[in-house]
């Protein structure tokens, strides 16, 4: 397949997944972009939502009295539909492509991260404002995270001297909420958890983060938009501590990006933007 084709053959398949998503979910889906992985684009935009793409292990031999999102391809395109059925037949076929030369390759459930949440504004609403009570940078992955009275954002990349901004972070991607990552003090206060090794760039006092996912907001004079929550993992117990994934839960703090630069200082103020 030619380089034109396959370009053609992931816009259609990006296209087909939309369709599938959005006729599971009963609401609008956005586009992703060309250049965008759309597997990718569309999980991250789930999990903005308390919701995710789980892989089914085989497939092909799946069956499920619900919906879930089957890829049916060949040795020169992919195709994305939705199956329903105990034994399942296709639901959904955005392309009317499917035929007997294309079998099952993969398969998707998707499924609430927590059940107990809803999908709409899973958590809650932000809170008037907030302040910047610590600004935490490290030039390398794992590295011990030091101090700073104020750090340049740079819109796109991440706080200037840190891992993220270079792409050097555990945890660095591309696609969304790779940028900045905030925490609340009083949260780390309660846990005992030392600023520094909850391993965020932002301290915060008084505001939820919680209520920023999906939302604009502001740090002093640097805009940003709230992507995920920054959940605690198995890494963070690695670094610090057994024991803190659990009271950390969906209070770990914020994955964000910088949508306009400027300069972060200690005590800016931190808003949501109407």
């Amino acid at each position: 397949m030619n380089l034109e084709n396959s370009d053609r053959s992931l816009s259609r398949f990006a296209t087909e997944l939309r369709a599938c998503l959005s006729e599971i979910l009963r609401s609008p889906v956005p586009h992703a972009a060309e250049t965008d992985d759309p597997v990718r684009f569309f999980k991250q935009w789930l999990a903005e939502r308390n919701l995710g793409l789980v892989p089914i292990d085989n497939a092909a031999a799946f069956d499920w009295p619900g919906q879930w999102i089957a890829v049916f391809g060949d040795d020169q395109v992919e195709h994305a539909m939705v199956m329903f059925g105990s034994p399942s037949g296709v639901w959904l076929d955005p392309s009317n492509a499917r035929d007997e030369g294309k079998r099952i390759e993969a398969g998707w459930m998707l499924t609430p991260l927590d059940l107990h949440l809803p999908t709409e504004r899973p958590y809650g609403a932000a809170p008037a404002a907030g302040t910047v009570a610590a600004i935490l940078i490290t030039a390398k992955a794992e590295a011990p995270l030091s101090r700073a009275d104020e750090a340049e954002a740079l819109a796109g990349r991440g706080l200037a001297g840190d891992r993220y901004a270079s792409g050097r972070g555990t945890f660095s991607g591309p696609g969304r909420g790779y940028e900045l990552t905030l925490t609340e003090a009083e949260v780390l206060d309660e846990v005992q958890l030392p600023w520094e090794q909850a391993r965020r760039n932002i301290v915060t006092r008084g505001i939820s983060l919680n209520g920023l996912v999906g939302r604009r907001f502001r740090i002093g004079s640097v805009e940003c938009v709230g992507r995920r929550l920054a959940e605690p993992c198995a890494h963070l117990e690695k670094l610090v501590r057994p024991g803190l994934l659990r009271p950390l839960v969906h209070r770990g703090g914020l994955r964000a990006d910088i949508t306009k630069s400027g300069v972060i200082r200690l005590d800016d103020e931190i808003e949501a933007i109407h």
